[in-house]
């Protein structure tokens, strides 16, 4: 057996059965092989022969590359859960992973922008591409996220057979689990609009969303021009586009949406997920008043 054979039965069990999205695969697969490489490993006893002192050496190492909190708390948990399914593979009788606890990390709160921020983005990203359909594109899927909450990942899915929208949609999210999102009129528009004006078949089981040249497109194309418009615009850096899936959440809230609604509107497997952006609101409501309040920086 090689490296490259546990690779492949591990990125078969991250994809298959337990149906992790891709960028998730890659991350998994890419700690595991530099943990294959470091102690040169090539079958499955020895990946499950190691404990937690020989993780914590290796993630010393790769401390002293330079990752911080959050890139080792990530790493730790993608090789203790390759090391279980090691454990497993190796017909272990106790397949649990090493017990080593990782490095707090911090959990920042999102930065939402203001609706006004968010139809300004969309429109000068519009304005800015150098063909009309490719600005009429870009402006769809910023208001998909903004205006229904969408992953990036999520609106670059959509399928020709889903146009045209109606008042709700249908996503597939992490874990390919179904949700139902409702769908503003602005946000049809301008996906209809796309839709008139791409010059590219968009046939039924098809990317909706494509790149200049035809093929699907990349959500780095969609990134790279938002953040030139948030330049223009002198919005700050955290103005990404997965800003507006977290300005769609805080405004909801701000507005009375209840937790449990919001939770099914943005596919969180948990309450906890959702609950962060109880603190968006206060944080947003306690800013308004420092700014409004005529004594409220006075001391």
């Amino acid at each position: 057996m090689r490296a490259a054979d546990l690779l492949e039965a591990w990125n078969n069990e991250l994809t298959n059965s337990r149906r992790r999205s891709p960028h998730t695969v890659r991350a998994y697969l890419g700690c595991a092989d530099r943990l294959l490489k470091a102690h040169g490993l090539e079958n499955w006893d020895g990946v499950a022969s190691l404990e937690a002192r020989d993780l914590r050496r290796h993630l010393a190492e790769r401390r002293a590359d330079g990752i911080g909190n959050a890139s080792a708390a990530r790493e730790l948990s993608a090789l203790k859960s390759f090391i279980a399914f090691a454990r497993q593979q190796s017909g272990d009788p106790d397949p649990a992973a090493p017990r080593l606890r990782g490095p707090r990390v911090k959990k920042g709160l999102p930065r939402p922008v203001t609706p006004d921020e968010a139809s300004n983005l969309a429109d000068l990203v519009a304005g800015s591409a150098k063909a009309e359909w490719l600005g009429a594109r870009d402006r769809a899927v910023l208001l998909l996220l903004y205006g229904s909450g969408l992953r990036i990942a999520e609106a670059l899915s959509l399928k020709g057979n889903d146009v045209p929208l109606g008042e709700v949609l249908q996503v597939t999210g992490k874990g390919r689990k179904q949700r139902m999102v409702p769908l503003l009129p602005i946000t049809r528009a301008a996906v209809a609009d796309y839709c008139v004006k791409c010059p590219w078949p968009l046939p039924a089981n098809e990317p909706l969303f494509r790149g200049e040249k035809g093929g699907p497109l990349s959500p780095g194309m969609v990134q790279k021009a938002t953040a030139q418009a948030r330049r223009a615009l002198g919005l700050p850096e955290t103005a990404t586009p997965h800003a507006l899936r977290h300005s769609f959440a805080t405004h909801l809230l701000g507005a009375g949406a209840d937790l449990r609604s919001l939770q099914e509107l943005l596919g969180h497997a948990s309450l906890g997920s959702t609950q962060i952006y109880t603190k968006v609101d206060a944080a947003t409501m306690l800013e308004n008043y420092r700014d409004a309040h005529p004594r409220a920086k006075k001391r």
